[in-house]
């Protein structure tokens, strides 16, 4: 039986930061289920780097949730505003992609949403069908629907102009071109970061001045990484990334706090605000170990990503080297020629850096002085270590392991 509007506002409102609005999206649905069609809903993704990671997937998730209602999703991919660069959330002028490497990253973003959209119910689209094939007195036309102190009103226009950094005029008509968008494909509603709502209000405006319904806007939170502060960005080196293997997602997972383990299971999973609010009571009330809660997550968030075996391999497998204290099953093994360490005794810090544990001589030598290294169990700290001959070596640095055996 189909979903009741009052259970789809429900699903759907789960996770958003804002609905503009939401009587809106209520009319919407009771329109379009008179008219027999179901919403068209777009988020738009400029391809600006080839991997994604769970900060993205807040989005995709949400977006998979009106496909479960069976609501048309269209995965926009900005083809031609990725040549712009987007200002969102910047005090600089943002470098535009060539298009090869729109094309290189496309291909990419291809293959990793689909293991959370459905492919058979979306639509893939690429705004150079419309916005590439405009004249310049289609884009005057454009330019004249929106005034330049409307644009300044956007929050980071607005701190760059009140800084005197410099702010191009391309950069003005990214917001009117995301817009267009909107028009272009007729959407119901369009979803996006919070720091997308400007861009994503101006579609709204567009469209009535197009003579169309104005779309719904639903923002999503921006995810914080595993630092718990700022965002989640593979620059500052807190993401998780989606293609990662699974024993590297879920020891990532089991890093976080136990407060942003809430906000994990409400961002990145399908359980219900009822249930994260019951879980929480119990870990309150000591019914349930926070760790418990942890690990399910961790299994949850692989098992969308590789499958239901590989998420218990991947707590198994922390749970034996990370708590209990044992070693990995999987440890890359190092062959070095006889005589290489000496039959004496070898030089610790060469030799973590011939075997890939440091980056160079002088970094192992800053592991080896913080007491990161172990060798066969044994923490060492200093820099010569005897070695029987024909003895293998489990050498340790940080999370990070190599056998090294030689002949």
């Amino acid at each position: 039986m189909a979903a009741t509007v009052d259970e789809q506002l429900i699903y759907l409102k789960k996770g958003l930061a804002e609905l503009i609005r939401e009587e809106d999206l209520r009319e919407r649905i009771l329109l379009r289920t008179k008219q027999g069609k179901p919403l068209r809903v777009k988020a738009g993704f400029d391809p600006t780097a080839p991997d994604l990671h769970l900060g993205h997937t807040v989005l995709l998730r949400k977006m998979k949730h009106f496909q479960d209602l069976g609501h048309q999703v269209i995965f926009l991919i900005g083809s031609t505003t990725a040549m712009i660069g987007d200002p969102s959330g910047r005090n600089v002028t943002r470098p535009p992609l060539t298009m090869d490497e729109i094309e290189a990253n496309t291909e990419t973003y291809k293959t990793q949403v689909f293991k959370i959209l459905d492919p058979e119910k979306t639509e893939i689209r690429f705004n150079s069908e419309w916005l590439s094939g405009m004249a310049f007195q289609d884009v005057i036309r454009l330019c004249s629907k929106y005034t330049v102190a409307q644009l300044l009103e956007r929050d980071d226009f607005a701190k760059r102009y009140a800084g005197n950094v410099a702010i191009s005029v391309h950069e003005l008509l990214y917001p009117l071109a995301q817009g267009y968008d909107s028009v272009a494909l007729e959407c119901d509603v369009e979803m996006g970061g919070t720091d997308q709502k400007f861009n994503l209000l101006v579609g709204r405006e567009l469209q009535r001045d197009y003579g169309q319904l104005p779309q719904i806007v639903a923002t999503v939170p921006i995810l914080e990484g595993l630092d718990g502060d700022k965002k989640m960005s593979k620059s500052l080196g807190n993401y998780i990334g989606i293609a990662e293997p699974a024993k590297d997602m879920f020891r990532k997972v089991m890093q976080i706090s136990d407060s942003l383990m809430f906000r994990y299971y409400e961002l990145l999973t399908d359980r219900s605000m009822a249930d994260i609010t019951v879980m929480r009571q119990q870990i309150e009330a000591g019914e349930l170990h926070p760790m418990t809660a942890k690990t399910d997550l961790g299994k949850a968030i692989v098992r969308d990503f590789h499958s239901a075996a590989e998420a218990e391999t991947a707590a198994d497998e922390f749970n034996r080297v990370v708590r209990q204290k044992e070693v990995p099953s999987d440890i890359p093994v190092v062959s070095l020629p006889d005589g290489v360490l000496g039959p004496n005794g070898f030089n610790v810090e060469k030799l973590i850096a011939r075997i890939g544990l440091a980056e160079s001589v002088s970094d192992a030598s800053r592991k080896r002085k913080a007491g990161a290294v172990e060798i066969n169990g044994q923490r060492i700290t200093e820099l010569i270590v005897p070695r029987a001959e024909g003895q293998s070596l489990l050498v340790q640095v940080g999370k990070n392991w190599r056998r090294v055996v030689t002949g």
